[in-house]
């Protein structure tokens, strides 16, 4: 495989990445095509890319850390991306890239060591103050959309180990509705392909009609959310999915995104 066809298939990825870590869509997208475009007019830095997403994501870190000093971020463009960015602060850049880059991007320690250039006890160290951080905040109620009963059933669970309530589950863009209309969640966790060929998509946008609070998408069909034509979310989990990265979306979605209503 070609350097260009391995970017281009790590980058849907890299700009999830981008997106949790600045809390912001345009924020996310923009310094990875600043990245993008330092890689062309570089050589060297072109080939240093060769060995597939740890130096990609590499690269893009130490743009993050000089544009930016690991800690500002873009103009917010809606009302979830003003509540990230208002408690960016406080979590330490380099514990928030390593809960990322352990959980959400699925790299082992010894990978983010390397991404991050740290140690690997240094990186479990990050992780675990990062959890410690962001699970002080409060609990919510969450919604499950999600029409396969097994994994609706083990996300229930594990939102209630969690210290969540579960408002309502829905296997269609209809239950979704009359879920919202009897409890508004504080929290979503959203399939996309129902069980009556409806769209969580669709459901969701029902939702956020009404109300806003953060919604993590859980589907196996990550590339149709990945394509650049709509609003993109920022907290994406891919079937199938390890409890700890739902986890880690769950309570990154509450630490920066806004459960307020309307």
């Amino acid at each position: 495989m070609s350097l260009g066809s391995q970017i281009a298939a790590n980058l849907p990825f890299l700009r999830r990445y981008a997106r949790a870590l600045t809390g912001s869509q345009a924020s996310g997208d923009a310094l990875v095509r600043e990245m993008l475009e330092g890689v062309l007019a570089d050589a060297e830095l072109v080939a240093s890319l060769a060995g597939g997403r740890v130096p990609l994501y590499r690269a893009f870190g130490k743009l993050w850390a000089s544009a930016s000093g690991e800690s500002t971020i873009g103009t917010a463009a809606s009302e979830h991306e003003a509540g990230a960015q208002a408690r960016l602060g406080a979590i330490a850049p380099p514990a928030r890239q390593a809960l990322l880059l352990t959980t959400l991007e699925d790299f082992t320690v010894t990978e983010a060591a390397e991404i991050l250039e740290r140690t690997p006890a240094e990186v479990e160290a990050l992780v675990a103050a990062a959890v410690t951080d962001i699970e002080r905040e409060q609990t919510t109620s969450v919604l499950i959309i999600e029409d396969e009963p097994l994994i609706a059933m083990q996300l229930e669970d594990l939102v209630t180990r969690l210290g969540h309530t579960v408002s309502g589950t829905a296997a269609t863009r209809t239950q979704a509705r009359a879920a919202v209309a009897e409890a508004m969640p504080g929290l979503v966790l959203a399939d996309i392909q129902l069980a009556d060929g409806s769209s969580g998509l669709d459901a969701v946008d029902d939702i956020l009609s009404v109300g806003t609070m953060p919604v993590i998408f859980i589907t196996a069909y990550p590339e149709r959310l990945l394509t650049g034509d709509r609003p993109e979310p920022t907290y994406l989990v891919t079937k199938p999915f390890q409890e700890a990265t739902v986890r880690a979306a769950i309570s990154q979605a509450l630490f920066f995104g806004s459960t307020r209503p309307l």
